[in-house]
């Protein structure tokens, strides 16, 4: 076993003596040992009830006859995060979840790895260690928050971030938004829409490095603990039958949850960690294969905020696993991988029966014939951007308009809550990306202050930052090169008309080349917006968000 190198032999009888320490017996450590790294904390709603969760799923590894080990890891909620210098630290808090995983699956040789989490950046921090460590692992995520219930009406946290803009625009009072503030998140789990947590929670369960309903059953439910201890037992299986993370997430592991995306209408931000977890296993993804898989993908689902539907609707509907079966019926999948139930994908969903059409759509009658997401290339996107369009009005498919140009998310924020945005600006916000952020904020605020306003339909955002997966309308991130690696996007100027051609893939700046290369000459580079500490650390080593904003090699 892996843990005898810290327990095995007279040579460890210090190391044993330690253990002892902390109350193990030599029963206990004769017995495979298999670390869960829990990343609990009171500072987040989807983490504030891991505690359960990580105890279900010891006493699940207790049962098959393993032994458990607790370690802890951050974790930060973008909600709260949102809107000011914290949000820098949204993604690049992945890359230390995914070092410090490595540092105690490394420091402690556990056989075996359960990862319990449940939001935005950790989850995915959590599979990209998964890969590197390629141990057996499997990931537990403690389950989407329920919607919450104004006024007879499913509402959500991006129901709020909405209202602030109707609030703005004088449509709703003072007295309701904060009743929305007092509704919209009852309880514990991550947000209750296809935001980027509960999306990487269901493309965990497409990759396969999760057991079946993994990605739906809502956090409150005895379902989820059950879930929770049968991943325990689960783990102790792979350990036997020595199966790892690699043998699981393929090139064509990473297909299937590219599929899986399209069909869910998932969370932009996928598009930055699908990347970032392949290039732990030595798989490059390229965006071209987005759109590739995307044009024979259909879209079988429209969930907050691209829809009435949440969370809970999807589980009750058959989840993940009745989508993946829509799916198999043209033959969309690889059914033959393996996954971490130690059986494949068709044995895994050969029961799975969609319970609702008007949550999962059959694939013979999908939302639309591609998927939920596009990637955009261009003049202004010359390495690709993109964009949840299965959440943009079918009139802003096509947009042309004039640049209102910010280089900050906070002055974009003051023009639109001022109401100096109108019908048919394209709002430009540029040095949000990785680098010249530093941290690629969510721009969450701006596009929810538009939606709230009304102006969706009417107004245009783009940025080399990105977006939260609650955002809707015509936001367009992630664009590279950005501004700060002297991308197109920093030399454009108020007033310049910008096109966007969703169905044609394409975002262009409407200046001849000339005029572009001209003013690229006289632009000038300008200094790291923050200079000391992990920040200044993290601008000088990240990649492109076209490159899943990974660390250079």
């Amino acid at each position: 076993m892996r843990s005898d190198q810290m327990k095995k032999g007279m040579e460890r009888a210090p190391h044993r003596s330690l253990l002892k320490a902390l109350s193990y017996t030599d029963e206990e450590l004769r017995r495979p040992i298999i670390g869960i790294a829990n990343s609990v904390n009171d500072v987040i709603p989807g983490h504030k009830h891991l505690r359960e969760v990580a105890d279900a799923v010891k006493a699940g590894v207790m049962i098959a006859g393993g032994t458990p080990m607790e370690f802890g890891t951050i974790g930060l909620c973008d909600g709260i995060a949102m809107g000011h210098k914290g949000m820098k630290y949204s993604l690049p808090s992945r890359e230390i979840i995914a070092d410090s995983l490595e540092i105690m699956g490394t420091a402690y040789p556990f056989d075996g790895l359960v990862c319990v989490c449940d939001c935005d950046k950790i989850v995915p921090g959590m599979m990209m260690a998964m890969l590197r460590l390629n141990i057996p692992a499997i990931l537990v995520s403690g389950g989407p928050m329920m919607a919450g219930c104004t006024n007879k009406k499913k509402v959500d946290l991006i129901t709020v971030f909405e209202g602030v803009g109707a609030f703005a625009a004088k449509k709703i009072t003072e007295k309701e938004l904060k009743q929305l503030e007092n509704d919209a998140c009852p309880g514990a789990g991550s947000c209750a829409g296809m935001f980027t947590a509960n999306s990487m929670n269901c493309l965990s369960e497409a990759l396969g490095l999760s057991l079946p309903g993994n990605g739906t059953v809502p956090a409150v439910m005895a379902k989820r603990l059950r879930l929770a201890k049968h991943s325990g037992m689960k783990i102790m299986e792979l350990l036997a039958r020595d199966i790892k993370p690699r043998d699981i997430a393929t090139q064509k592991a990473f297909e299937n949850a590219i599929t899986v995306e399209m069909a869910l209408g998932s969370s932009t931000n996928t598009v930055l960690h699908l990347p970032a977890i392949a290039n732990e296993a030595g798989i490059k993804l390229d965006l071209g294969l987005f759109n590739e898989i995307s044009a024979r993908t259909p879209n079988l689902c429209r969930i907050s905020p691209a829809g009435e539907n949440h969370m809970q609707d999807l589980d009750a509907a058959g989840g993940v696993s009745a989508v993946m079966s829509e799916l198999n019926k043209k033959k969309l999948l690889h059914p033959g991988l393996m996954t971490a139930t130690a059986r494949s994908v068709k044995e895994n969903i050969h029961d799975a029966v969609n319970l609702d059409p008007e949550v999962i759509r059959p694939v013979e009658e999908p939302y639309s014939p591609d998927g939920g997401l596009s990637i955009l290339f261009g003049n202004l996107a010359t390495d690709g951007a993109v964009v949840k369009k299965s959440a943009v009005a079918g009139s802003m498919l096509t947009h042309e308009g004039p640049a209102r140009v910010f280089d900050s998310e906070e002055d974009a924020m003051k023009a639109i809550m001022d109401g100096n945005i109108k019908k048919g600006d394209v709002v430009v916000i540029r040095y949000e990306g990785p680098k010249g952020g530093p941290g690629m904020r969510e721009m969450l605020g701006p596009t929810a202050a538009i939606a709230g306003e009304g102006l969706d339909v009417d107004v245009a955002l783009i940025t080399d930052g990105r977006f939260s997966g609650g955002t809707r309308g015509a936001a367009i991130g992630h664009i590279s090169p950005e501004a700060q690696e002297g991308g197109v996007i920093g030399i454009v100027e108020e007033g310049d008309k910008i096109r966007i051609d969703i169905p044609n893939k394409s975002l262009e700046l409407l200046l001849d080349e000339g005029t572009i290369e001209a003013r690229k000459e006289q632009w000038k580079r300008p200094d790291y917006k923050i200079k000391e500490g992990y920040l200044s650390r993290y601008a000088k080593q990240v990649t492109s968000a076209s490159t899943g904003a990974v660390f250079e090699k």
